[in-house]
């Protein structure tokens, strides 16, 4: 059977269960990106986050974006832990197109410079072809790119941003190789046309979001928390560097409060009954 995007997963384990001998120019390609990936996580230049719209944001939600391009907010700190899970994504993602290489798929267009109306962004690659997006993932995340129901959650906007790569290039074919961090476990997801967004559309209206004296409308409302009254953030507010100041008139005007659960951090937006664990004072 002839390779193809769709059969880049099997041939990908079939190099890992026969093994190959590799290719020197792929080999030293290879240790470029990873030298290439470590300097950019730990160049001191990267500390700061880009404060304009591209392509890899438009997904998201406007309020976020909005705070993301106008600086109003006191944004969260990445942490180091964060960091170095950026550094494993962008290794593995030098380590997937290295094995897609070795298992004889043909690859270009790597971090090719892409533009729609003025608003950039890079691709990670071109396989056969195909627009293709690497993503490290957790086992939760991963299963949602095994079964193709990513589009009904997709709190980091990635459909939105593969949308408007494959456009901007008139690439028919588009989808994601993933990879589940903790297992290993590869897929590739798909993403046809019907799928897709209309990115030109997105951005003409991200233009008029972001240059408003006044952020957008919270992009989620927040969650309840059983029977004892309390709210809490939901799962993508939880995730978003603007909450403490998108949520600063919660509690009466005191913010967002901080609980440590048995399941992990919460954030809540609204306490009736206080809560019988610890809180977090930051």
């Amino acid at each position: 059977m002839s390779k193809s995007i769709n059969t880049v997963v099997e041939d990908i384990y079939e190099v890992m269960d026969k093994g190959v001998v590799p290719n020197p120019d792929t080999l030293d390609s290879f240790l470029w990106d990873m030298k290439e990936a470590i300097l950019k996580q730990l160049s001191p230049s990267n500390r700061n986050r880009a404060n304009h719209l591209r392509m890899s944001n438009i997904g998201k939600g406007d309020r976020q974006v909005w705070y993301d391009i106008n600086g109003n907010s006191t944004q969260e700190k990445l942490t180091p832990d964060t960091r170095l899970k950026f550094l494993f994504g962008d290794i593995i993602e030098a380590l997937l197109i290295y094995l897609v290489k070795e298992a004889g798929h043909e690859v270009t267009h790597e971090q090719h410079e892409v533009q729609i109306g003025g608003i950039k962004g890079h691709i990670d690659c071109k396989i056969d072809g195909a627009m293709v997006d690497i993503k490290s993932a957790s086992a939760f995340s991963f299963k949602k790119f095994k079964e193709g129901t990513l589009k009904e959650d997709d709190k980091f906007g990635y459909i939105a941003q593969i949308s408007a790569y494959a456009h901007a290039e008139g690439t028919p074919d588009a989808g994601f190789l993933v990879m589940d961090k903790v297992l290993g476990k590869l897929c590739y997801m798909p993403v046809p046309k019907d799928d897709r967004i209309d990115p030109v559309e997105r951005i003409n209206h991200m233009k008029k979001a972001v240059a408003k004296d006044t952020p957008p409308p919270r992009c989620y409302a927040s969650v309840p928390m059983g029977e004892s009254g309390n709210m809490k953030l939901g799962v993508n507010c939880s995730y978003c560097a603007h909450k403490t100041t998108c949520w600063s008139d919660s509690n009466n005007g005191d913010g967002l409060r901080l609980f440590l659960y048995s399941n992990g951090p919460m954030w809540l937006t609204e306490v009736q009954k206080e809560p019988k664990v610890q809180e977090i004072i930051e």
